[in-house]
């Protein structure tokens, strides 16, 4: 029997279920990619996601290829180009992994049913996330809507019945010596109508299990404390390589938990910590699947949150200021420079220029989620989206309406040397520890001293927090303030 692996965000070999379930069923297996052409030219990622993406599937295709194998990839739409390989090949039978955000679940049925009406069987499993949707449910068999319930079923789930993983079904059955499939020609990243970028991280299946190795060894275990310090690698920054599917979450969780029962210093509280964090991630992913309309619109209109302010000049100033990184905030910054050059920024960074976004400059959370998506090499919907609402006190599990986030003391307290400020804002390299929060405060005779003449090298703050926080907190007429 031939059978057909569609690949999406599920880029490896290792822990694969619907690769292991067609080697373990058919005696032929071709592999497939898509190039979602209407999504390319949607623009909805940046270069960063698709240059990701490609160096990826670059890298699966020479695994392949080492294993007598060829990565098969079509361009186009994805519902016509899988029908017409599937017919090509005569293939009997297609596997995939789902994926739950709302254009794909559609598309996903759309193919199913267009499969079977055609006489091809079709085999979908859970891949994505660790448990799905419809196992975490509440006492009434709803969605749960607040994380610490989630949580706590989705660990009680975990301990009835952890989910086992398997192994790469290519090491064996396919591996003969001296079998080298053609190297496949995959389309350049400018092929597909985006530019080349550099990126902060290799890519792929090898890399994703090195970094987990590398985190599981060190940083892991000084994680609640490092999470919170952009200036150190001290997060997994695993995000990217979970977008695509080069490691799994299961992976992830099981070799986490691996590191309670081995000898030396092991924190449970900073490995746990960071299992929450992936746990986060599938709690969006359950929200996204079950409320779909949050793609589009908020999960919850709460009365007394100020209204954004209106499109206009001042509107337009503001967000640019926000988007190129020249706010006059130098955490703020910092963080969307980072974004814009490497395509990642820090998670306690995300928080600030978010509520920075939100409550000082009152810019629609919208408008900051698109742009986040169109810079992010790890842009996912779920969890960009479920950030965001977070942050603009709309989501299911948010922040307080109420809470601001003050970049001043955020900076002083994450970045007191301001390290990470001076990677990224580079004009204030040379601007002291006790002025690098606010160099704006420099005397004239200080910012000599420091080449950076604010107003010219370095901007002013484009709005006064305090002020700003307070005419936010006014404008909400049922905010509780404190």
């Amino acid at each position: 029997m031939r059978g057909v692996v569609w690949l999406r965000r599920d880029l490896r070999l290792q822990d694969q279920p619907a690769l292991t379930a067609a080697c373990a069923e058919c005696d032929e297996v071709l592999l497939l990619f898509v190039f979602d052409e209407p999504l390319l030219r949607s623009r909805q990622f940046g270069s960063s996601c698709v240059t990701f993406m490609v160096s990826c599937l670059v890298e699966l295709a020479d695994t392949l290829a080492e294993r007598g194998l060829s990565l098969q990839w079509r361009r186009g739409d994805q519902l016509e180009e899988v029908l017409r390989f599937v017919k090509t090949v005569k293939a009997e039978v297609v596997y995939w992994n789902r994926d739950y955000e709302p254009a794909a679940i559609q598309r996903d049925q759309q193919v199913q049913q267009a499969l079977m009406t055609r006489g091809v069987a079709v085999h979908t499993f859970k891949d994505h996330v660790v448990f799905e949707a419809e196992e975490i449910r509440g006492a009434t068999g709803n969605p749960l809507q607040r994380y610490s319930a989630y949580r706590a079923r989705w660990w009680a789930k975990w301990q009835a019945a952890s989910p086992p993983l398997l192994p790469s079904p290519l090491r064996q059955r396919y591996r003969r010596a001296g079998t080298v499939s053609p190297r496949v020609v995959l389309p350049t990243v400018e092929e597909l109508g985006y530019q080349t970028v550099p990126l902060w991280i290799k890519p792929g299946e090898k890399e994703a299990r090195r970094r987990l190795r590398w985190f599981l060894n060190g940083p892991i275990h000084r994680y609640v404390e490092g999470r919170n310090l952009p200036a150190i690698d001290g997060t997994s920054k695993l995000s990217p390589q979970f977008r695509f599917g080069t490691l799994s979450a299961r992976t992830a969780v099981h070799a986490a938990l691996g590191t309670l029962a081995t000898d030396g210093v092991v924190s449970r509280r900073d490995v746990l910590t960071w299992i929450d964090e992936l746990i986060w991630r599938e709690f969006f992913q359950q929200v996204l699947s079950a409320f779909p309309q949050v793609a589009s619109s908020p999960f919850r209109i709460k009365n007394g949150l100020p209204q954004p302010r209106r499109a206009g000049a001042k509107w337009n100033r503001l967000y640019t200021a926000w988007c190129e990184g020249r706010t006059g905030y130098p955490l703020v910054d910092a963080g969307m420079r980072q974004l814009n050059e490497t395509g990642w920024m820090h998670n306690r960074v995300r928080m600030v220029v978010a509520s920075f976004l939100i409550k000082d400059l009152r810019i629609d959370w919208q408008s900051g989620e698109r742009y986040f998506m169109q810079q992010l090499v790890d842009g996912d919907l779920a969890a960009n989206n479920g950030n965001w609402q977070w942050a603009s006190a709309t989501g299911t599990d948010s922040m307080p309406g109420y809470r601001v986030f003050n970049p001043l003391l955020q900076s002083r307290k994450f970045d007191p040397e301001g390290a990470y400020i001076r990677q990224y804002a580079r004009e204030l390299a040379a601007v002291p520890a006790d002025r690098i929060h606010a160099p704006h405060l420099m005397t004239q005779d200080e910012q000599a001293l420091a080449g950076c003449r604010i107003g010219r090298d370095y901007p002013a703050p484009i709005v006064d927090h305090q002020q700003a926080r307070d005419e936010y907190l006014a404008l909400g007429r049922h905010l509780v303030t404190r």
